[in-house]
C-alpha cells in the first residue's frame, strides 16, 4: 500500500517582497526608467489584493532603499512622485478592503508632501483589520540594526541585558512577525540590505519575472514553491 500523501503546508503568514526590475522593464522596451517605475508602481494594487484573497495577513514590499539615494536626483525625485501618487490614488480603495497600512524606515527624511501622504494613509487605516501592508520606504536593514541598539544604549540597558528580544522590541515594527517567505523578483539572488534581522529563517525564493510583470499567476508559484518546503529552523527535518 503507498504511504499517504503529505498533508500540505500552511500558507506563510508574512510575505515580504523586494520589487526589482522596473528599470529593465522599461529599458527593453525602450522606455524611460521612470515609466518602469510608473508601471511597478500601479502592479502595487494588484499584488496586494492577491494576498488578501489568498488570506495572508502580512505583506511588505521594499520600494526604495537607504542605498537608493545614490541614484541620479531626477529618477530619486521621479520615485518620490510616483509614491506620493499612488498612496493618495489608492488609500480609499485600500481603506475600503481593510488594508492597514504601515512604513518602516526613515519618514523624516523623505520630502514634506509625501510624509503627510504616508502619515494620513497610516492614520486612516491604522483601525483595518484585514491585511497589513508594511511599505519599506527609505529603508535599511543595517540602519534599523544600528537604530535598536543606539535605542538600546540611551535607555542605559545593560550589557547582560541586549538580548535578542530586547532589540527585536526596538525593530522599526515589532509586532510585526518575521517574513516566513522573501520574494524578489528579475532574477537576483541577494538580500539587498532588507530585513536582515527579521529573515534569518525566511525561506527565499527568486524569479525572474520583472516587477511589473509579476502578477496573480506568479504569486500562486511563489506560495507553491513556499508550501512544499520543510521548514526546519536550525533542527533536523523529518528525514532526520
Amino acid at each position: 500500500m503507498a504511504p499517504p500523501a503529505p498533508s500540505p503546508r500552511p500558507l506563510p503568514t508574512h510575505v515580504a517582497i523586494i520589487m526589482d526590475g522596473n528599470g529593465r522593464w522599461a529599458t527593453q522596451r525602450g522606455l524611460p526608467r521612470l515609466e518602469g517605475h510608473r508601471v511597478g508602481t500601479e502592479n502595487i494594487r494588484r499584488i496586494v489584493r492577491t494576498f488578501a484573497e489568498r488570506s495572508i495577513p502580512y505583506l511588505t514590499l521594499y520600494a526604495f532603499s537607504t542605498e537608493n539615494w545614490s541614484r541620479p536626483p531626477e529618477e530619486v525625485g521621479g520615485l518620490f512622485r510616483l509614491l506620493g501618487e499612488a498612496v493618495s490614488r489608492e488609500v480609499q480603495g485600500l481603506h475600503r478592503e481593510g488594508v492597514r497600512l504601515r512604513h518602516i524606515g526613515r519618514l523624516e527624511r523623505l520630502p514634506e508632501e509625501l510624509q503627510r501622504q504616508i502619515r494620513h494613509a497610516i492614520s486612516l487605516t491604522q483601525e483595518n483589520r484585514g491585511l497589513t501592508l508594511c511599505l519599506a520606504f527609505d529603508y535599511g536593514g543595517r540602519d534599523e540594526i544600528v537604530d535598536a541598539v543606539q535605542a538600546l544604549l540611551k535607555k542605559g540597558v545593560a550589557p547582560e541585558e541586549v538580548t535578542a528580544e530586547a532589540l527585536r522590541q526596538h525593530l522599526y515594527a515589532p509586532d510585526i512577525p518575521d517574513p516566513d517567505l522573501i520574494v524578489r523578483t528579475a532574477g537576483e539572488m541577494r538580500l539587498s540590505n532588507f530585513l536582515l534581522w527579521q529573515a534569518a529563517y525566511a525561506e527565499y525564493y527568486s524569479t525572474p519575472v520583472l516587477w511589473p510583470d509579476f502578477g496573480p499567476q506568479e504569486v500562486e508559484k511563489a506560495l507553491a514553491a513556499y508550501t512544499a518546503r520543510q521548514r526546519r529552523f536550525g533542527a533536523l527535518g523529518a528525514e532526520g
